[in-house]
């Protein structure tokens, strides 16, 4: 029996499901969707991507659906259009044997279309936030008399900026709604949003509270940031079955990388938000089809992109926030499936790495690159295994008996030595790319600069910092001590980075104002207005990037 059958869900819908092949409910499931077809009230759940969590809400809204009415019934709200779309196509799945009509609202498509669309009739609406605020100021679409609110992947629309959105949109609805929340974490402005807009909701909790899978393995490697790029080729060539996503911080960095793994002839395509959606739809399904083997991204263009298989999430850079590891981790190792996470850091990356380890209740093993020895080895080994197990093409025997003879003068191992040679053309070279804790380097004198540019220019230390590190290509501990005032700013550096510092920012210019950047011995007298880093405890700033 299909356990699906057993929890109150309509024949039309139990029969959809049965079709899928789904047998057993997830748990964010088996806790949500009973819950929410005898009663249906507010609820905030709390789980990671890929538990299952569009069947947890979307199943019971189209189990009480009024398939006769086509008023907008239901708002399904998402940060990203690949997962809008995501939604809308398992709904679909779901729904067969209703006679419904569900619009996805994104931008970078007509908006006369997807209007059109919704005048026809569309019970049920996904939609990215700022597409559906901008189709109800233009009076496109008519949300006042849903029953129904979903917000999906609420922690990352509000990282993404969209809690003013969120607010205005959800004040366009009828309080008698019912509001389900579900978000990978619950930062302080998702809370917020639960305690304005939604009335004593009950709680799911899937796993524990900032939990990640046990499925997936923790490692570092500590690399110069010059190394980093050779290091990450080293670890491609030691995983001959790779299958991976890399997340970098920059859509600059993430071009790059995928740029140089390409020109080094590896399957790589990236994913950003300087692509046209067209050329993310192609990457997307050449990843999704394995004509790509890895994926290099930025975590906003990947976000509710759902993929299974994935054996190795590389952190190219570690990421400020412990919520954003743990989500870029969770896209491996899912299932019955075991992943590999893996993180590049520096020295100063030390704290990040302990906060990681105590939020998530981990360990993140410190680890050595592999030799050229045990690399060529092993992607010796993967290819002997695949000739050992290929079926053989009957079809090929007839050409085969006029040619078998001309192999004859060879012994089987130098037969094997020539099949090898003309696969592993490549010499692979492994420098000494493994670096200590404690290098040399770490005493290395640093060098103060005094920028141009400052709070007038709507730069706090965050924003200003990661400008400077995309700018010249640096990893973020390379940049520090970053002291933002009115008109100006400081930043220390190591020594190494003077020349590439003082000449990298040439030509550059803000709102017609050249850039300028000079070596200084001040510390940087605070103003009223100064911004530093140590006062970002004490007050946050916005994440919203203004460059």
């Amino acid at each position: 029996m299909n356990d699906f059958s057993s929890m109150g869900l309509n024949e039309p819908i139990v029969s959809a499901i049965k079709k899928l092949g789904f047998k057993k409910p997830t748990e964010v499931q088996q806790k949500s969707i009973p819950l929410l077809i005898e009663k249906p009230k507010d609820i905030v759940s709390l789980a990671q991507t890929g538990t299952g969590k569009t069947a947890a809400f979307g199943l019971p809204i189209l189990h009480h659906l009024n398939i006769n009415s086509k008023t907008t019934q239901a708002l399904i709200i998402a940060p990203t259009r690949e997962l809008c779309l995501q939604i809308t196509s398992e709904l679909k799945k779901y729904s067969v044997n209703l006679k419904l009509n569900i619009v996805p609202v994104y931008g970078g498509s007509s908006i006369q279309e997807q209007s059109k669309s919704i005048r026809r009739g569309a019970e049920i609406i996904v939609a990215t936030p700022g597409r559906i605020l901008d189709m109800l100021k233009r009076k496109y679409v008519n949300i006042s008399k849903i029953k129904f609110c979903v917000l999906d992947e609420a922690d990352e629309m509000l990282n993404m900026g969209f809690y003013k959105d969120i607010k205005q949109i959800l004040s366009n609805t009828p309080d008698s709604k019912k509001t389900w929340l579900f978000s990978a974490t619950m930062p302080n402005e998702v809370s917020k949003i639960a305690e304005k807009f939604m009335k004593n909701p009950y709680r799911i909790t899937v796993g524990e509270k900032n939990s990640t899978s046990t499925n997936v393995k923790h490692k570092s490697f500590f690399v110069n940031s010059r190394n980093r790029y050779n290091v990450l080729k080293l670890l491609i060539d030691s995983s001959p079955e790779i299958y991976a996503i890399i997340f970098c911080r920059t859509r600059r960095e993430t071009q790059k990388i995928c740029e140089n793994l390409v020109e080094d002839g590896y399957n790589s395509g990236a994913l950003h938000g300087d692509l046209s959606q067209n050329q993310r739809d192609l990457v997307m399904k050449s990843f999704r089809t394995k004509q790509i083997k890895i994926l290099v991204a930025t975590d906003v263009a990947s976000r509710g992109i759902d993929v299974e298989n994935i054996t190795h999430i590389i952190h190219y850079k570690i990421p400020d926030e412990v919520e954003i590891y743990n989500h870029r981790s969770g896209r491996t190792g899912r299932a019955s499936n075991t992943g590999l996470s893996i993180a590049f850091i520096s020295s100063s990356d030390k704290q990040k790495i302990k906060r990681i380890e105590n939020r998530l209740k981990i360990k993140i093993e410190n680890s050595q690159l592999p030799d050229s020895k045990t690399i060529i080895n092993s992607q010796i080994n993967n290819y002997l295994k695949k000739i050992k197990d290929a079926k053989i093409n009957s079809e090929l025997e007839t050409f085969f008996s006029s040619s078998e003879n001309m192999l004859d003068e060879f012994s089987k191992s130098e037969l094997l030595l020539k099949i090898l040679s003309l696969k592993f053309d490549k010499k692979i070279v492994s420098p000494e790319l493994n670096i200590e804790k404690n290098s040399k380097k770490n005493n290395e004198k640093d060098v103060r600069y005094k920028i141009n540019l400052g709070i007038k220019d709507y730069y706090n230390w965050q924003n200003l910092k990661d400008f400077l590190t995309e700018i010249y290509s640096l990893h973020p501990g390379d940049i520090y001590n970053v002291d933002v005032q009115q008109s100006k700013s400081f930043f220390n550096s190591k020594q190494a980075h003077k020349k590439l510092i003082i000449e990298g920012i040439k030509n550059l210019d803000f709102n017609g104002r050249k850039i300028s950047v000079t070596i200084t011995n001040k510390r940087g007298q605070k103003d009223e207005s100064s911004f530093s880093h140590r006062d970002q405890k004490k007050k946050r700033k916005s994440k919203k990037k203004y460059y």
